[in-house]
């Protein structure tokens, strides 16, 4: 359905939608990078792509050409430079609430697992190091563990914190609802603000979220408390489980910038 005549050019009702989904997208793109050098150059290619657009629409075919070989190289140029800045627009589209909603099938029931796990292990009395991995690689502390490779279930990781378990001592990784690891060892922090009454589970947990962006859940042995860790500093002390189950929602399903 034609609406409008802009000259020779016929504007249909799906032109208009396609237009205002492109410029809905540019301005998001631009407003996360602006600021930056990353901003200017993505100005500079807007208005390439909308020289290149005007320059064809007018027949100027020479200097359409022209245009389109700036505009590529340009494009190369921005991907080249601006890796790190494109890798944490993907990410932050990756944690966007819409996208986690759509993903959430299965972490749901991990996170009940975790938290039924930790309040068996707590009334049990026994000690627990369960590391969330989100966008940082832990490779190098899963390979120097013991490989699970199984599912999160509740049943799972209370058999491995049994202090029985050769697997007992040491942390749980878990990566997108796999057990990945169990026995792995964390790197202490060398903080001094940490408080004397916490052990080296709290050590550990502090220096691993010192260096990544994952999510430390530590159950202590000896005051059977529950604790959560995130961004080198606790951000949760003696926390029931229902305080812990609201947390990983938030965290894991709404951690996006609305």
């Amino acid at each position: 359905m034609t609406l409008f005549h802009l000259g020779f050019l016929r504007v249909t009702l799906v032109d208009l939608v396609d237009l205002l989904l492109v410029s809905w997208i540019f301005y998001r793109v631009y407003h996360y990078f602006r600021g930056t050098r990353a901003g200017q150059m993505l100005v500079g290619l807007i208005i390439l792509l909308i020289a290149s657009f005007l320059f064809n629409a007018l027949g100027f075919s020479a200097t359409s050409w022209l245009v389109n070989q700036f505009q590529t190289v340009w494009v190369v140029a921005f991907v080249i430079l601006f890796q790190p800045e494109i890798r944490r627009l993907l990410i932050y589209v990756g944690q966007h609430r819409f996208f986690q909603r759509i993903f959430r099938l299965g972490t749901s029931k991990t996170i009940e697992a975790i938290v039924e796990a930790t309040v068996e292990i707590i009334q049990r009395g026994w000690g627990a190091l369960i590391v969330i991995q989100r966008e940082t690689g832990l490779r190098a502390y899963k390979e120097a563990g013991m490989p699970v490779k199984a599912e999160v279930t509740a049943p799972l990781l209370i058999s491995i914190f049994n202090p029985s378990s050769p697997l007992h001592d040491g942390a749980v990784i878990i990566q997108n609802d796999i057990i990945e690891a169990a026995s792995c060892i964390l790197p202490l922090t060398d903080s001094t603000t940490i408080s004397k009454d916490m052990g080296t589970r709290h050590r550990a947990a502090l220096g691993l979220t010192e260096e990544s962006d994952a999510i430390v859940i530590v159950v202590s042995e000896e005051t059977r408390k529950l604790s959560i860790a995130e961004d080198g500093a606790f951000v949760k002390l003696g926390i029931d489980d229902m305080e812990l189950r609201k947390y990983l929602n938030e965290k894991l399903f709404m951690s996006s910038g609305d």
